[in-house]
């Protein structure tokens, strides 16, 4: 008999503790499993009244350097790169109490969250697993000439993404402009979970007198001067930069609530415009619809088995 693709969550609870990039306060991060059709939920634990804060594209309330999730005021920062890893390994539902309002940084990239998430081990839940199939095509286009950025979905039976970065660096012209990848077909963990975040030494501090960026560093960030990598051990992929356009694309579009059968590209896109992308898309509601594969052979190539631990 063939089975359906179904719902997963962790078979047990897992903590995590770390500092946040942008506020560099500790913060505490105990995932839990949660019912079939929950989503995944951010709680903020420290508050006198614990709030609930849902995953949902519309719950974006800030996107400058990091995605920032919000309800009724109360905020919870810097979430793509845990998203990334929920997205990766294909987990739909699970409860975040979390003591602080961001996300720890832990080293820059969703390896640690990947980790967490696969120690505490996934389970398949018995209810269909709800993916959201793209349509037609929908994009956002931002700037003119050198200066646009851009970012769209089309139609396709699968999720793919392509991404291509433009820095005027010498550092990040010397690597891969341009990365592909499917899930289902590559693998997340080992091609883009441990791409880590980057920035310029430049900008630090200017950041910092913002009050942005303060917990960041060599150990969770590749950081650069006007022409080099400063990390001592360089980077962990020749690519690492786009890559980790990719890992950020990937937890921002997750925010939708459901996987995406989707292909997405973008140049020069971030945080803002791949929630404008999704908010785009929702505002249409022809453009796409919600759907479940009562057998896995009617499914994307990939898409019916947990991935393994490492």
């Amino acid at each position: 008999m063939a089975a359906m693709i179904a719902q997963t969550t962790l078979k047990t609870l897992t903590r995590a503790v770390g500092v946040g990039l942008h506020g560099g306060e500790r913060v505490e991060l105990t995932l839990r499993p949660a019912a079939p059709d929950t989503g995944i939920v951010f709680r903020r634990v420290d508050l006198a009244e614990p709030v609930d804060i849902p995953v949902r594209a519309d719950a974006v309330s800030d996107t400058r350097l990091a995605s920032t999730l919000a309800r009724d005021g109360v905020r919870v920062h810097t979430v793509e790169h845990l998203m990334s890893a929920c997205a990766g390994l294909g987990i739909d539902n699970l409860c975040i109490d979390i003591t602080a309002e961001e996300v720890p940084i832990l080293d820059g990239s969703a390896a640690a969250f990947v980790y967490l998430l696969q120690s505490a081990g996934l389970q398949r839940q018995n209810a269909p697993r709800r993916f959201l199939r793209v349509k037609r095509t929908v994009e956002v286009r931002e700037g003119e000439g050198r200066h646009a950025k851009w970012a769209r979905l089309e139609p396709y039976h699968g999720f793919r993404l392509s991404f291509e970065i433009a820095f005027d660096h010498p550092a990040v012209a010397a690597t891969g402009q341009r990365v592909s990848f499917e899930l289902g077909r590559d693998s997340y963990v080992r091609d883009i979970a441990r791409a880590r975040t980057f920035g310029f030494a430049r900008d630090v501090e200017a950041m910092r007198a913002q009050g942005l960026a303060l917990g960041g560093g060599l150990d969770n960030a590749i950081v650069l001067d006007d022409v080099k990598v400063l990390n001592a051990d360089g980077l962990r992929y020749d690519d690492e930069f786009a890559k980790h356009k990719i890992l950020d694309a990937i937890g921002d579009l997750y925010l939708v609530g459901h996987p995406l059968l989707a292909a997405y590209s973008a140049y020069r896109s971030g945080h803002a415009l791949n929630n404008r992308l999704l908010r785009a898309l929702l505002a249409q509601p022809d453009a796409w619809e919600i759907v479940t594969f009562d057998d896995e052979r009617a499914a994307p190539q990939g898409f019916a088995r947990l991935v393994p631990a490492w």
